[in-house]
């Protein structure tokens, strides 16, 4: 009998992403898992209701078996037995991040025997989470260094408290070994994307937010850029609630895309969405590397998978980058990983091993 996999939900930022990637990498390698301590760092600790859509999506994903998986348990043991594909629908309820649950869904079904489709239902641009959005434009380009091919399509946006956004995610399963990356400094920045939205909102809100992305970055990235504003008239609005937000992304000759996003709130105005957007990409874009803060935890499972070493510069080296690293550890032992630079600051991740092999 496989040995089970010991994971301390308190460890690093000691939220909810702990959970995430232990469920992925232990459904991508069918090793039990036993994750202990689970958000033990969060006001009110245990599972969430978006949580347990994900333990439970990923159980269906791999027909496996979970012990301790309601809304509040602190622990949970979960036996993977195999892993599925086909069309599959999961419900996160309310504003539940669909992003948050991608990131936990992607690595399995990238290693399952055939083509998956999977429409989630829950929030779409919500605080604390990557906007779809984000996933869509900058996520999803960047794994195609990897050799990976996915496609993320908005049905209908979800905006805390309402929710009710719908995304359709099509994965198709690696044809080859990932191959690894090695790429430290972004470039030359080559254009300048803007993605403004707002539901149930008039349509200047959306204006207004890109206005401001472009009145900080104008005179600092001076490169083409293309502002879309999606709006809708409010006799044909399918939105179940209001909401806005903001994504701004950079082309670089690296091949690479950074990215900074800020969502709407009652009381909070466009032209501060907007700034904070923007402020969040130049940040990172004086960094000189190659990916942003966001990006940092998301590569790390994709760079433990591909054959060989990769190397990626950072924006910053992320307490969840560190946290992410320790999971994937857990599961695929035999990898060696550097680390140049200090907590929060710029830096180069290195992952070194023989490919992961199922």
């Amino acid at each position: 009998m496989m040995s089970i996999v010991e994971i301390d939900g308190s460890f690093g930022e000691g939220g909810g992403q702990i959970l995430r990637y232990a469920l992925a990498f232990s459904a991508l390698t069918l090793k039990p898992l036993r994750i202990y301590n689970i958000r033990a760092k969060r006001d009110n600790p245990g599972l969430r209701p978006q949580h347990l859509t994900a333990v439970k999506a990923i159980a269906e994903l791999t027909n496996g078996e979970v012990e301790n998986a309601y809304v509040g348990s602190t622990s949970l043991i979960f036996k993977p037995r195999e892993r599925l594909c086909g069309e599959f629908d999961f419900n996160i309820g309310t504003a539940g991040s669909i992003s948050l649950v991608i990131q936990a869904i992607l690595p399995v079904l990238l290693y399952a025997d055939c083509r998956s489709k999977v429409i989630l239902r829950g929030g779409t641009n919500v605080p604390w989470s990557p906007p779809i959005d984000y996933m869509i434009h900058v996520f999803k380009h960047n794994l195609k260094l990897f050799n990976i091919g996915i496609d993320i399509k908005i049905k209908r946006r979800g905006h805390y408290p309402r929710g009710g956004g719908i995304v359709e995610l099509t994965v198709t399963p690696l044809k080859e070994p990932m191959r690894p990356i090695n790429i430290i400094s972004r470039g030359r920045p080559l254009s300048l994307h803007i993605i403004s939205h707002a539901v149930k909102l008039p349509h200047h809100v959306a204006k207004r937010q890109a206005d401001a992305v472009l009145r900080v970055l104008r005179n600092t990235i001076n490169v083409e850029y293309n502002v879309e504003l999606e709006t809708y008239p409010p006799e044909r609005d399918p939105h179940l609630g209001p909401g806005s937000g903001v994504l701004v992304y950079l082309d670089t000759s690296s091949g690479t895309r950074l990215g900074g996003d800020s969502v709407g709130e009652k009381g909070k105005p466009a032209e501060t969405v907007g700034e904070e957007a923007a402020r969040t990409l130049l940040e990172d874009y004086e960094t000189g590397m190659a990916f942003d803060r966001h990006m940092a935890d998301m590569l790390i499972p994709y760079m433990f998978l591909a054959r060989g070493t990769s190397s990626v510069g950072v924006a910053r080296v992320t307490l969840h980058a560190i946290t992410a690293i320790e999971v994937a550890k857990a599961f695929i032992p035999n990898t060696s990983i550097n680390i140049q630079g200090d907590l929060d600051k710029p830096g180069v991740i290195t992952v070194t091993n023989a490919g992961f092999s199922l």
